[in-house]
C-alpha cells in the first residue's frame, strides 16, 4: 500500500502535530497525540477514535509497523509518511518509533466506573506528575484493578508523556475524572473502604486485610494527602522505610499497596 509523503515543515498537518503539544490546543480541540507501536495497537484495542496516522519507517523497530498502519487505513483513518526530520521535530520521544497517530479523547465519568464490592481500586489526588500517572496506570493494569478515580485535576490524563509511561494502559484501565467529595460520596454507596498510607500509624500496610472492596488513596509527590481524605479513610497504613529518605516515589508506594492487595486475594485474574 501507498502512502502520501509530506516532506515540509510548512504543511498543514505538521503545523497542527506541533500545536498539539500545548496542552491548551488539546483540551480546546478534544485531541491527543499517541506515540509508538504498543500505544497504538492498545488504543485500537480498546475503541479510541483516531483522526490521522504519521510514519517515518527510518525510525521503526521492528516489522510490525506495516500491517498496523494498513489496518489502520482499512478503517478509514487518513495514514501518511513524513520525513524522518519533521517526526523528530513533533515527537515528544528522544527515540522515536516512527509511528504517530491523533486521537480523540474520551470522557470519564464516575457513571461508567464498574462496581465491584470486592473490587480494588486506586484513587489519585492531584497526582501532577505525567510520568509518576502513567506509570501508576502501568500498575493498575498489571494487577486488574477494577478502576482508576483521578481527583482534582494535577495533569493532563491525555497528556502524550502519561500515554508513553502507561505503555498504553490509560486505554485499558477504567477511569473517572471527578472532585473529592464525589469521589468519596461514590466509595461510601458502593461499601468500598479508604485506604491511605501514613507515618503515622503502627499499622505496616501487610497488617490490615485487603481483601475487602477497597480503595488505595494516594496524592500529590510534594504534599501527599489531603486532610480530605486522610481524615476521612477506613485504613491507615505505613509503608516501613529502612534507610535515610522518609518517602517513596508516589508510582513506587502506589504498586506496593496494590500488589499487597492482589497478593492476599491470591493473584487471581
Amino acid at each position: 500500500m501507498k502512502f502520501e509523503v509530506i516532506t515540509s515543515a510548512q504543511n498543514d498537518a505538521v503545523k497542527h502535530l506541533v500545536k498539539l503539544r500545548d496542552r491548551r490546543h488539546r483540551e480546546r480541540e478534544q485531541l491527543t497525540i499517541l506515540e509508538g507501536y504498543r500505544e497504538l495497537t492498545r488504543a485500537v484495542e480498546y475503541g479510541m477514535e483516531m483522526v490521522e496516522c504519521f510514519f517515518s519507517p527510518r525510525h521503526f523497530l521492528g516489522s510490525n509497523e506495516y500491517p498496523l498502519l494498513e489496518r489502520l487505513a482499512a478503517k478509514g483513518i487518513r495514514v501518511r509518511e513524513v520525513a524522518p526530520h519533521l517526526l523528530e521535530k513533533v515527537t515528544y520521544r528522544d527515540r522515536p518509533e516512527g509511528l504517530l497517530a491523533v486521537a480523540r479523547m474520551k470522557r470519564h465519568t464516575l457513571e461508567d466506573m464498574p462496581v465491584d464490592p470486592k473490587g480494588l481500586y486506586l484513587v489519585a489526588e492531584t497526582v501532577e506528575k505525567p510520568g509518576n500517572l502513567g506509570s501508576m496506570l502501568r500498575s493498575a493494569d498489571a494487577v486488574n484493578a477494577t478502576g482508576v478515580i483521578l481527583c482534582e485535576k494535577g495533569t493532563d490524563i491525555y497528556n502524550p508523556n502519561v500515554i508513553r509511561a502507561s505503555t498504553g494502559a490509560l486505554f485499558s484501565v477504567p477511569l473517572a475524572e471527578t472532585d473529592n467529595a464525589s469521589a468519596m460520596a461514590w466509595l461510601k454507596k458502593h461499601n468500598i473502604k479508604t485506604l491511605a498510607a501514613t507515618p503515622h500509624t503502627d499499622y505496616k500496610y501487610t497488617d490490615v486485610d485487603l481483601t475487602c472492596g477497597v480503595a488505595m488513596v494516594v496524592g500529590a509527590e510534594q504534599t501527599g494527602l489531603t486532610d480530605f481524605w486522610m481524615d476521612g479513610a477506613d485504613l491507615k497504613v505505613v509503608i516501613p522505610m529502612l534507610g535515610k529518605i522518609d518517602s517513596l516515589n508516589v508510582a513506587t508506594a502506589t504498586t506496593l499497596l496494590l500488589y499487597e492487595a492482589v497478593r492476599q486475594r491470591g493473584f487471581k485474574k
